[in-house]
């Protein structure tokens, strides 16, 4: 039985970021960024106003008054006429004499001469007029050229993740169009004789295809471009076909159904003409026995995973989400893992990781995490997929241990987020 560390790193090591493509900015956002940026024309453009107020030379108000951190003595001359007003977006250019003083909107580009400026609120205006209450220094309240970004920098740096921040910066610096690695495509297939789409009603024996529709949420949720392929004949002609024409279309191809018993041995044999696939048992629980490999032409990483639901999403969390999130250049791929204290006891199967569905906590006086155990008694009850989804965790137990007591600390993984 190969350990969960082992079969994880075998998995992550096939992890590879889809070729890079050009994308409008609007479209970049969570991706990888796959080129250095670098700004053309310096940011700001120009010099501007940072504040509505008095464009104005610092002099004119500045001799003898106070600072804008305090101080005592007049603020400069008395009056300043008001010779114009300059709103955003002006392409008129503007000329400060000596004296004088033009209102400006934020944005505004500064006149000629002007080296400051002055807020509303440190002036009184009188109709043309305005007196300065407080002085002003050069730069003050000036976006000068360059200050953010100047030419030849880079803006945007290939393999950052592309935020909202880097969007506004790339529009910022002219770019309507980035290089990025795109979201990686996933196929995800249900095989099996007893599956039913949803919009069919299940005879004897028959149950409706959950996993297709699970899966394909959990691949979207991990940042994936998912393709929900849905029930495919395990006929082996008619199941090739269908595996052969998703490994040309995706970087990820994922099966779920008969991981385990006779079914396996067909759908191994298809997958064994594609490539390298191998089925075994991981020390896990749920979802121990599950497949990986790489098929086609381009090696692509494929899973075969359980027929159960549960089991299923489990082990797409824990194997098969990390892959995804380092595709996308994730620097952590895993889910985040705090430390609680269980509220009830819990038992686990020995010798393997238990990923048990739970429900996490705060105490509100304390600020200590608390979880309890969803389910019923895990060992029995992987099937029950209403506990997994009123689950916002996974309590994680060592292979070494079955029994949990109340009061006992465990790793907790997060899942996602509700509501």
């Amino acid at each position: 039985m190969r350990s969960v560390e082992e079969q994880l790193a075998l998995v992550t090591a096939a992890a590879v970021a889809p070729r890079p493509v050009r994308v409008a900015i609007s479209e970049a956002q969570g991706l990888l960024c796959a080129e250095e940026v670098v700004a053309e024309r310096p940011l700001p453009a120009f010099d501007q106003a940072a504040i509505d107020g008095y464009a104005v030379r610092s002099v004119d108000v500045r001799a003898g008054g106070p600072t804008p951190q305090g101080g005592d003595g007049p603020a400069g001359p008395a009056t300043l006429p008001v010779v114009g007003q300059i709103t955003a977006g002006s392409r008129q250019p503007t000329r400060l004499q000596p004296g004088q003083t033009v209102r400006v909107d934020t944005g505004a580009p500064l006149p000629t001469l002007a080296d400051a400026v002055l807020p509303i609120g440190w002036a009184t205006a009188d109709g043309r007029h305005i007196t300065p209450s407080r002085a002003v220094r050069t730069g003050d309240y000036v976006r000068r050229v360059g200050d953010d970004v100047q030419p030849g920098d880079v803006a945007v740096r290939a393999g950052s993740i592309i935020g909202p921040a880097q969007v506004g910066l790339l529009a910022s610096v002219g770019r309507a169009k980035v290089l990025v690695h795109p979201k990686p495509r996933m196929a995800v297939i249900s095989v099996g004789d007893e599956l039913v789409d949803v919009d069919g009603r299940p005879g004897t024996g028959q149950v409706y295809d959950v996993n297709s529709y699970a899966l394909t949420a959990a691949g979207r949720d991990a940042g994936a471009d998912v393709h929900r392929v849905g029930i495919a004949s395990n006929e082996p002609s008619r199941l090739r076909e269908v595996l052969e024409g998703q490994l040309v279309r995706s970087e990820l191809v994922v099966v779920s159904g008969a991981a385990g018993g006779e079914a396996t041995t067909r759908i191994r044999q298809v997958m064994a003409e594609l490539g390298q696939i191998e089925v075994n048992r991981v020390a896990m629980h749920p979802g121990s026995v599950q497949g990986f490999g790489r098929l086609g032409r381009d090696e692509v990483p494929t899973f075969l995973l359980p027929s159960n639901p549960v089991s299923a999403l489990v082990v797409f969390e824990i194997m098969v989400r990390p892959l995804i999130r380092i595709a996308l250049g994730k620097r952590q791929p895993m889910r985040r893992t705090v430390r609680a204290r269980t509220v009830a006891p819990i038992s686990s199967v020995e010798g393997r990781r238990g990923y048990l569905r739970g429900q996490l906590m705060r105490d509100t006086d304390t600020g200590e995490y608390l979880v309890r155990a969803l389910g019923g008694a895990q060992g029995s009850s992987t099937h029950l997929l209403a506990s997994l989804a009123e689950a916002n965790c996974l309590v994680v137990i060592d292979p070494g241990v079955t029994a949990v007591r109340t009061g006992d600390e465990v790793d907790v993984m997060f899942l996602a987020q509700r509501g």
